[in-house]
């Protein structure tokens, strides 16, 4: 349950809290050039830096520090073949243990962690891996031009919540709203849960909600 406010006619209304987005970066792995396009939503980025990798490239070191106290390295210890794996694994473990209601983005190439991510999902956990910061759900929707693409960033986003999903159909439409800088209107929300439905992501009975995702 999130803290009560007042609203300005004195009634007691409960604040939605905004769930954080945690994205750890595999910098062995993948080096983004794009940064900047996380400004602005809420983010918290991790940059896994390898024993053995000792330069940073200067556009990320600019982007890091535009992001102030929502970014940090974290140089590992050792040089095993896995070990920076180890340590995201284990930072995803700390964080969803202290952040029960945040969501995961491992950036890396490497498929090694998918077993992880799916074990993660079974117990609940949102987390997703992705090959660049562009694909990060909420970050697509906020560069869709088209429906489609509108839509390919709401499925990414379900499929990444695993056991989480939404189960009714207002708790769906609160998630799909949750991904647009701007929020939309009743009407458009239910043409897009429509929308999904007639795609076969979705299957609605008396306002329960189950998926069918792709992987």
């Amino acid at each position: 349950m999130g803290p009560l406010k007042i609203n300005v006619r004195g009634k007691l209304t409960r604040r939605v809290r905004v769930a954080t987005n945690y994205v750890l970066i595999d910098f062995e792995n993948v080096q983004p050039s794009n940064l900047e396009v996380l400004k602005q939503h809420p983010f918290r980025v991790f940059v896994f830096v390898g024993a053995n990798q000792t330069k940073i490239p200067f556009d990320l070191a600019v982007a890091m520090q535009a992001l102030g106290e929502s970014a940090q390295y974290i140089k590992i210890s050792g040089s095993g073949k896995n070990a920076l794996d180890f340590h995201i694994a284990y930072y995803v473990g700390e964080l969803s243990a202290k952040d029960t209601g945040a969501y995961f983005h491992i950036i890396s190439r490497d498929t090694g962690f998918d077993a992880l991510i799916k074990h993660l999902k079974e117990r609940g956990i949102k987390i997703q891996r992705e090959h660049d910061l562009a694909e990060i759900p909420v970050v697509r929707m906020s560069t869709a031009t088209s429906p489609d693409d509108k839509v390919a960033a709401i499925v990414k986003n379900l499929a990444g919540r695993g056991q989480s999903r939404p189960r009714k159909v207002k708790t769906l439409s609160n998630t799909i709203n949750s991904l647009f800088t701007e929020k939309l209107s009743e009407q458009q929300l239910s043409a897009i849960v429509r929308d999904l439905e007639l795609r076969k992501y979705v299957m609605i009975s008396n306002g329960n909600v189950s998926y069918k995702l792709p992987h």
